[in-house]
């Protein structure tokens, strides 16, 4: 009898195991270690690079179906840096990001594909007021890391235009590009 105790209880804890992995965890974006770099052609034959830090949110991630993961983005706007402090200031101005109306852009996915070391995640992107849909093509996420936690990491990649964000205004095309190149690294933890 305690045998067959042992072996119900045994399998039930290994049937309720099973369905968890099998179920989406959430992880925090790390901040210390996330950063979106950005780069854009300046006159043809330049790029002016940047940064944003500061960036908070949460992964949703389920290894066995990646359709069922989802992504929650915030960066705020001030933290944008092009180590020039003239252009920053331009930048966080009305003429841009308008930093003051709009302290933060934001992201949401709407659709995850792939498997788990190469995804595509479609999102919503809203950025100064106005939403735009962006493609991010995404490395990761690695497996699970102890290092005092659990992390995760990743790298995404992806274009937009300044154009679709009303930012082509007050330089035309011939002096600053339209389209704006980024990369996402960043670690999430549990």
């Amino acid at each position: 009898m305690n045998l067959r105790f042992f072996t119900a209880v045994f399998s039930t804890l290994l049937l309720s195991g099973a369905s968890a992995l099998a179920q989406t965890s959430a992880w925090t974006i790390d901040t210390n270690h996330t950063q979106v770099d950005f780069q854009i052609r300046r006159v043809p034959v330049s790029n002016v690079r940047g940064s944003f830090g500061g960036i908070t949110g949460t992964v949703n991630w389920n290894e066995k179906d990646p359709s069922k993961s989802s992504v929650e983005v915030v960066i705020p706007t001030a933290s944008i840096s092009t180590a020039n402090s003239t252009r920053d200031a331009d930048l966080k101005s009305p003429n841009f990001f308008n930093i003051e109306k709009y302290p933060t852009m934001t992201f949401k996915s709407t659709a995850v594909s792939g498997t788990s070391g190469k995804l595509q995640i479609v999102g919503d992107l809203t950025l100064a007021g106005v939403t735009k849909s962006v493609t991010l093509a995404v490395d990761g996420p690695t497996p699970p890391t102890r290092m005092g936690k659990l992390i995760i990491g990743f790298a995404a990649t992806g274009i937009l235009k300044r154009s679709d964000f009303n930012f082509a205004s007050k330089y035309p095309t011939a002096i600053l590009g339209d389209e704006i190149k980024f990369t996402i690294d960043a670690e999430a933890d549990k």
